[in-house]
This record gives C-alpha cells, sequence and structure tokens, in this order.
C-alpha cells in the first residue's frame, strides 16, 4: 500500500509540476508528499526529478515510470470511485467549463435532473484554451473544449463532432438557389449580405477556404460575437452565415432557415470532455463525467 501511495504521489507530481500543489490535490503535507517521492526514488535508485529555476522537471527515468504505471493507476482510481459510488457520495457540487452555446444546446439538458439529486452545478463559460488551464489548476472539474491541448492532468473523451453549414432566411436562398451555388461556388454568394462572428470572419473564412477554395467576403454587413444572437439575426433575414448545425438545426428543420449549400467534406471539429485526472478520484466527479459520456452517445 505504501508503494501505491507513492506512486500516486509520483503521478501527481509528474502531471502538475510541483510538490506542493500535488500536495494540495491529495490532501498530502508537502514534507508527506516529498517523503513519497524520496522513497520511490529509494526503491527504485533512480533520480525522478530535478529542479529546474524555480521549478521541477521530470527526469528520464520519470516520464519512463510515468507512461507504464499512469494507466493502470487511473484505472484503479476509476474503479475505486465506480465502488464508492454511493446516494449519499452524490451530494455536492461540480464546476463545469465550456462554450455557453454548446452548453445551453446540450449539455444542460442532459444534466436537468441533477437538482433532485443534490448535486450542484456551478458553470463558468469562456474559450478552450482557459478553460483547460482552469482544469489543469482544479479551478473546474471537468470542461468542454473544442481543441485538445496535451496537459498531462488531463484526460480527454471525445463526444460530439460539429458540423458547419452556410445557412440564409427562405428569401436569401429563393434569390441564390443551393444549385446555384452548387454550381457557382463563391461567386454565388460572395456579393450577398454577410452576418459574421468576428471582425475577421472566422467561421465563414474557414468555409470558403476548405469548400470553395476562395477567399471570404471582405466584411460583414453585421459584426456579431455570440452564435445565438448570430443565429437569431440570421432567421430574421439580415443576411447569410456559416454555423454549428447543432446551433440552427431546429430552425432548418422549421423552414425558418435554409441549407444553401451542401458539400460532401464540410468543416467540423470534435468537441471533447476535458477532465481533471485527480479530481475523478471524486466519486461525484466521475458520476458527472460517465452521465456526460452517456447522454453524448444520442447528441
Amino acid at each position: 500500500m505504501n508503494q501505491l501511495n507513492q506512486l500516486r504521489t509520483f503521478l501527481a507530481v509528474y502531471r502538475v509540476g510541483s510538490v506542493t500543489k500535488a500536495a494540495v490535490q491529495l490532501a498530502l503535507t508537502q514534507p508527506a508528499a516529498s517523503g513519497h517521492i524520496k522513497a520511490l526514488e529509494t526503491h527504485l535508485k533512480r533520480k525522478l526529478f530535478r529542479r529546474v529555476g524555480r521549478g521541477i522537471a521530470p527526469t528520464a527515468a520519470a516520464e519512463s515510470l510515468a507512461r507504464a504505471v499512469a494507466p493502470h493507476l487511473d484505472g484503479i482510481e476509476a474503479a475505486l470511485a465506480a465502488a464508492a459510488m454511493r446516494h449519499d457520495s452524490l451530494v455536492g457540487t461540480v464546476r463545469l467549463g465550456g462554450p455557453i452555446e454548446f452548453m445551453t444546446e446540450k449539455v444542460l439538458p442532459a444534466l436537468s435532473g441533477f437538482p433532485d439529486m443534490g448535486i450542484r452545478l456551478e458553470l463558468r463559460f469562456g474559450v478552450a484554451r482557459d478553460l483547460i488551464e482552469s482544469v489543469q489548476s482544479s479551478e473546474l472539474d471537468m470542461a468542454i473544449a473544442t481543441v485538445r491541448i496535451p496537459r498531462k492532468m488531463i484526460g480527454y473523451d471525445p463526444v460530439f463532432r460539429e458540423t458547419f453549414v452556410l445557412v440564409g432566411a427562405p428569401r436569401w436562398a429563393a434569390l441564390m438557389p443551393p444549385a446555384m451555388v452548387s454550381r457557382a461556388g463563391a461567386a454565388a454568394v460572395t456579393g450577398l449580405p454577410w452576418l459574421g462572428y468576428g471582425p475577421d470572419l472566422p467561421i465563414v473564412r474557414r468555409y470558403f477556404r476548405q469548400v470553395f477554395r476562395a477567399e471570404p467576403p471582405p466584411e460583414a454587413v453585421q459584426v456579431i460575437p455570440d452564435l445565438r444572437a448570430l443565429t437569431d439575426a440570421c432567421v430574421a433575414g439580415a443576411g447569410i452565415t456559416v454555423l454549428p448545425k447543432y446551433l440552427c438545426a431546429s430552425y432548418l428543420a422549421a423552414g425558418s432557415l435554409v441549407v444553401m449549400h451542401d458539400p460532401s467534406d464540410p468543416p467540423s471539429n470534435d468537441i471533447l470532455l476535458a477532465w481533471n485526472r485527480l479530481g475523478l478520484r471524486q466519486p461525484l466527479n466521475a458520476f458527472v463525467r460517465d452521465r456526460l459520456l452517456q447522454a453524448a452517445r444520442s447528441w
């Protein structure tokens, strides 16, 4: 058991890059965490960390040890969390981050029964890089992210693949039918009024370059840095734009938006659930992660 605790401490220090931070996350004193590392180094007859400035860095021996033990320790932690999962252990707060649009459309409906179970959610909205850093530092327990940033402390699971569609209100589709857009490409739509998420039309630019092999329109008639408001403006007929399909699916089904181009290989992104590996030792965090992964199968 002592060696298991030593390996657990080693892996935490390896992932966060600090004995002090690892001790806090493991609910140990710093001397106890340092003692675990020294005892493991003595047993292995190898130095595992070296000082670099004010921090520490893993040696080659530590890199090799982490690769060997991480999958097994993570599996043990997950199994222990599952075994400890009782109703009374599932009362508490989970801190969850993500982009507001995806959280609103997909995540919150999947977790709507949590208040009746005594589970409290604290949400934080933001961009992927900031959210992932918050998961790394344990300010968040998990987050929905649109990019995978390698971090030793973070595990990732894919939950959704978002596809982007070129859409407009019916009046714009009548003016420039999809069949014409398919034939003429970018030339068919460049002159129409465009709605943009940002001044440089980031989503539209990606669509134009990947699908049309062309540069995007020079500017937008409206710049709306909120995808939900951008969708509403498009439904109102202010112009055409490119949106994640999940966000406008109900409008497409109702006929208030029309897909103006249907390429064989539209732009897409993988959406991921990022979770703190140490945080997953808590049965509540393991339960919420598993509930999200289960819900994602029907997204």
